[in-house]
C-alpha cells in the first residue's frame, strides 16, 4: 500500500473511531453514510465523514466529575492503546479545556466513586473493587438474592452510571485504565490478586469477569467466575501496562507521519501534534 492510500486509511478509521466513541444511542445518521461498517471510498476526507452526523455529545457531571460520558469502561480506553491523546485535542475538547486522556482519567474515576456509592447495593463493590464494562456476564436469568428481584444478563455492555449493572466486574477494564489512574487502579489490581485470588492457579492471569452477586456454590469470596478468557481483554492489558511504564506504543504511533496526519484531519491540534 502506497503513502497515499495510508494516509485516506489512516485518516478513515480515526474519523471511524470519532464516531465510535459516542455513545449508543446518541449518534443519528444524516445525509452521509457513516457507519463504520460501510464501505468509504479511499478519496474521503476525515471531515466529509462526518458531514452530515448529529452528534449529541453527552457532557454530563457525574460525582463531581464533568467529562464526555459513554458508560462501558472500554469506551474511554481502546482509542488510546497506540493514540497519546495526551495534550492533543480536536474542536470538542478544546471547547472543554481537556484532552481525551484527562477524560479518560474522569470516566476511571467516575466508575470507582460509582462502586463507592454502590446504589443497587451489589455485593463486593469498594474501592478496591470495580469495572464496568460490556463483558461477560452469569447468563439472562431474574433470580431472588437474599430477598432482592435481581436481573442478570449475559455478554452486554455494562455502563456507569446509568447501567445496566447486574453486579458483574471486569477485572481486565481495570488494568487497562492503568496510565490514566495508577493510584487506584494499583490497589485495586491488588486486591484482585492478593485478597480475592483472581489469578489463583490460572496461567492466564484474570479471568473476564466475576459477579459475587450471584448465587453460585464457590470456595471463592468473589462468586460466580467467567470461564473465558477474551483476546480482546487480554490484548488492552498488555498494551496499558507497556504504555503505563514506558509509552512505547505511544512513542511508535506518535513518530507515525500517516497516523499524525490522519489525527490532524480529523481536527486534533496541539501538544506533540
Amino acid at each position: 500500500m502506497g503513502a497515499k492510500s495510508w494516509r485516506h486509511t489512516y485518516a478513515r478509521l480515526e474519523a471511524r473511531e470519532r464516531i465510535s466513541r459516542i455513545p449508543l444511542g446518541r449518534l443519528r445518521r444524516g445525509d452521509a453514510a457513516v457507519h463504520p461498517g460501510n464501505g468509504l471510498a479511499d478519496s474521503t476526507p476525515a471531515k466529509d465523514l462526518l458531514h452530515g452526523v448529529d452528534f449529541d455529545l453527552s457532557w454530563e457531571h457525574c460525582y463531581g466529575y464533568e467529562y464526555l460520558y459513554a458508560g462501558p469502561l472500554f469506551t474511554h480506553q481502546l482509542s488510546h492503546l497506540w493514540i497519546d491523546f495526551r495534550g492533543i485535542q480536536d474542536a470538542f475538547m478544546r471547547l472543554k479545556g481537556i484532552d481525551y486522556f484527562e477524560n479518560s482519567r474522569r470516566a476511571t474515576y467516575v466508575q470507582q466513586q460509582y462502586a463507592m456509592d454502590n446504589p443497587h447495593k451489589f455485593a463486593g463493590y469498594s474501592s478496591h473493587c470495580w469495572g464496568i464494562t460490556a463483558s461477560d456476564g452469569p447468563g439472562a436469568q431474574r433470580i431472588k438474592v437474599d430477598g432482592v428481584e435481581r436481573q442478570f444478563f449475559d455478554y452486554l455492555g455494562r455502563g456507569v452510571p446509568y447501567g445496566p449493572d447486574d453486579g458483574t466486574i471486569a477485572p481486565w477494564a481495570v488494568v487497562t485504565s492503568l496510565p490514566f489512574a495508577p493510584e487506584i487502579v494499583l490497589p485495586t489490581i491488588n486486591y484482585y490478586i492478593n485478597q480475592v485470588k483472581l489469578t489463583a492457579h490460572n496461567p492466564y492471569g484474570f479471568k473476564a469477569t466475576f459477579n459475587p452477586t450471584y448465587p453460585v456454590e464457590s470456595s471463592n469470596s468473589c462468586g460466580w467466575v467467567s470461564t473465558w478468557h477474551y483476546g480482546l481483554n487480554q490484548g488492552p492489558i498488555v498494551l496499558m501496562i507497556e504504555n503505563y511504564r514506558t509509552g512505547l506504543s505511544w512513542r511508535l504511533t506518535r513518530d507515525c507521519p500517516y497516523i499524525a496526519s490522519g489525527l490532524q484531519r480529523a481536527g486534533f491540534s496541539g501538544g506533540w501534534l
